[in-house]
């Protein structure tokens, strides 16, 4: 299964809609909380090429961006590849 990676704050609602998406995949991430751990947003924007906002979600190595980005790839199909799940 691939590493997954999201940096997120508890009260946007999209990231709570990509931890439902994932969780509904079963797929376990990693939930960096930069409104918890603000000393980590650099690391987000660095990771991201600059951007500031969130989610920010990474599959490995592919920075995939936000929930939007997340939910085209599962409606176009290549995000259980990207998951291992397939």
């Amino acid at each position: 299964m691939a590493n997954v990676v999201m940096y997120t704050t508890a009260w946007c609602p999209y990231c709570v809609r990509a931890r439902r998406l994932l969780d509904a995949k079963g797929v376990r991430y990693t939930d960096i909380r930069v409104d918890a751990e603000p000393e980590r947003r650099p690391e987000m924007e660095a990771r991201a090429e600059g951007r500031t906002s969130v989610p920010q979600i990474f599959i490995d190595d592919l920075h995939v961006g936000g929930f939007d980005d997340l939910a085209e790839l599962d409606v176009e199909g290549r995000l259980d590849p990207l998951l291992g799940l397939s």
